[in-house]
């Protein structure tokens, strides 16, 4: 019964974690908080479910008791560093948070599966770095000083990696870990954030080719020192990190030119000078030429992954512990073995996935040392991942990689827990950017709206003057007519003695055409026979001619002997001193009655905007 639920639970494994990988990258696909929030829940759902079968499984084939204690651990960190996240950072990531749990669930079940000392003391070493970890996100969201501490990084990372070459003790043929106070530390993982750090800082401002061989000086000095301590795979990790970054800052294919040719160069020397690349190469083209002596690990690591088939052999039906270095360097065999080489696929693109989300975010970045700083992460996990898988197939030469979150190694789940929360600052920061830009755009249309609501309000109340204007101009020029027609009755009225009324159509003596060219108006004598042709004179007692009550003096009209009052005289000599009545009056009618027409527009447009509360 017991191998039946193994032979079982391999395919529910398999098909938990592709319902993972479909929701992992499904979730980078939507944009509806909606969606996302459901993806990511069911997420969490595969997560608990991988954990409770793989863990019951091994426990029903070994009835060893610790596989609950650490079972009911692994469920109580998932659940914690969930809740914590939310609760601490409402704006993180909850996709990066569940694929970090997923990696770690991985590790722990394969790492159970080969020593149960070794998965408790990574449960412990996990629990401790994610909870001093909670608190980088705010730091790096807080403290901008950290983007001006360029030669801080570079010196502290020489130091370290110099340390380690002069103190620290050989392992594997390398000079990699130091120990303090009983515990071993591999000062290579921590320098490669630093190293990421001091490139970013050095870039941020300008990219020049000066700025470049500074740069590129200082990351030499890195890489050389680790291949000095025979530290090949960190060294390959680092060297990659400096040419996507100096890629991205610059955007010259030119200097990754060089750096690939400068690569090339630096192995041939390298595997001219030691004699352990060498013997790694040979490893790598022809593995069998010793298989019991240096080709014996990545034989046994090939064995492993091809004895599993598509679906493995199941939890403890196979030989992982037969395999070098399981639990370090050939974690990815041994998972390969018992899950499957399928299992095995899918659990690179969750990688995969991983690196897409940091490169996203680093995408959305509007400050550059920030996204220096995510792409060179981003870019150090993805080449890690790409060097063990690739050490393990026998793609490439092995380097002594661990695979991140997955293999054991307190340095390495450290520093990746590390890196993840400064990605999870970062994350953070794009969202306060997000936010700050969004509300730009909210008072901007907020502007725009009240601009358009007062041009409305202008042009309703332009209309409106315009047609009171209009009716008032017509009432003005009625009056006028009648006023004139009834000046021209008055004066037909009380016409001169001296000028004879208009009757019978018969013009008036002084308005008759001359005749002969002799002039016949000074020959014209008045009736009974007396008169020169002098100008005719007004009698004697005779009032002028009134023309209404405005008390302005008659005009004398050109040419003739009569005078008239000028309707619109009156009206030009004057200026409104009541500005609302000026308001009603067309602009040419302004400007053919005001002396001041500028100034009283002026008047005009301050009354108008007073009177929208402009």
């Amino acid at each position: 019964m017991t191998e039946i639920l193994v032979q079982v639970s391999k395919y529910v494994l398999l098909l938990l974690i592709v319902l993972f990988t479909m929701n992992a990258f499904l979730v980078m696909r939507t944009k509806d908080p909606d969606v996302r929030k459901r993806h990511t829940g069911s997420e969490i759902s595969v997560i608990i479910l991988f954990d409770i079968v793989a863990f019951l499984i091994m426990y029903l084939k070994t009835r060893e008791f610790r596989m609950l204690v650490i079972l009911a651990g692994l469920l109580l960190y998932t659940v914690l560093i969930q809740l914590l996240y939310r609760l601490l950072y409402r704006k993180a990531s909850i996709p990066l948070v569940n694929t970090m749990c997923m990696l770690l669930s991985v590790g722990f079940v394969i790492q159970a599966r080969l020593d149960l000392d070794t998965a408790w003391k990574q449960l412990i070493i996990t629990a401790i770095s994610s909870l001093f970890c909670l608190i980088i996100p705010a730091f790096i969201r807080r403290v901008k000083v950290m983007r001006n501490l360029s030669w801080f990084y570079a010196i502290l990372g020489i130091l370290l990696l110099g340390g380690v070459f002069a103190l620290g003790r050989v392992y594997g043929g390398a000079n990699l870990n130091l120990e303090i106070g009983g515990i071993s530390f591999q000062f290579s993982e921590f320098v490669k954030i630093t190293f990421v750090f001091f490139i970013a800082s050095m870039l941020k401002e300008t990219a020049t080719f000066r700025q470049v061989i500074r740069v590129s000086f200082l990351a030499a000095i890195h890489v050389g020192i680790l291949v000095i301590s025979r530290d090949l795979g960190a060294a390959l990790i680092y060297f990659v990190a400096y040419m996507v970054m100096v890629y991205v800052a610059t955007k010259r294919v030119g200097y990754v030119a060089l750096g690939l040719g400068g690569m090339a160069a630096a192995s041939v020397v390298a595997y001219r000078l030691f004699a352990h690349i060498r013997v790694r190469v040979q490893v790598w083209r022809d593995p069998f030429q010793d298989y019991e002596g240096t080709g014996y690990q990545i034989v046994q690591a090939l064995f492993g992954v091809c004895a599993g088939g598509w679906f493995g052999t199941g939890l403890f039906n196979g030989n992982p512990e037969m395999i070098p270095l399981a639990k370090q360097d050939f974690t990815y065999a041994a998972i390969c073995e018992e899950f499957g080489i399928l299992f095995g696929i899918f659990l690179i693109l969750i990688c995969m996935s991983m690196y897409l989300q940091i490169v996203s975010i680093s995408t959305k970045l509007s400050n550059r040392f920030y996204r220096l700083v995510s792409i060179g992460l981003g870019t150090e996990y993805a080449f890690q991942v790409f060097l063990t898988v690739g050490g393990t197939t026998k793609f490439i030469p092995m380097t002594g990689i661990t695979l991140p979150l997955v293999s054991y190694g307190g340095s390495s789940i450290m520093c990746t827990i590390i890196m993840l929360s400064i990605i999870q600052g970062l994350y953070m920061m794009r969202e306060d950017e997000g936010e700050e830009k969004e509300l730009l755009q909210e008072i901007i249309r907020r502007q725009n709206e009240k601009e358009q609501e007062i041009n409305a309000r202008r042009a309703a109340g332009r209309r409106g003057r315009t047609m009171a204007v209009s009716q008032d101009a017509a009432g003005r020029r009625s009056g006028r007519n009648s006023r004139n027609a009834s000046a021209r009755r008055s004066r037909s009225v009380t016409a001169p003695a001296g000028q004879m009324p208009r009757s019978g159509g018969t013009a008036p003596a002084e308005q008759m055409p001359r005749s002969g060219g002799a002039g016949a108006a000074e020959q014209m004598q008045r009736p009974g026979g007396a008169g020169a042709a002098e100008q005719m004179q007004r009698p004697a007692g005779t009032a002028p001619v009134s023309y209404g009550s405005r008390g302005t003096a008659p005009v004398s009209a050109p040419g003739r002997g009569r005078t008239y009052k000028d309707p619109g005289r009156e009206a030009r000599q004057r200026q409104p001193d009541y500005l609302p009545d000026a308001l009603q009056m067309t602009p040419n009618e302004l400007e053919r009655e005001m002396p001041d027409f500028e100034d009283l527009s002026r008047k005009i447009q301050d009354e108008t905007e007073k009177s929208l509360n402009y």
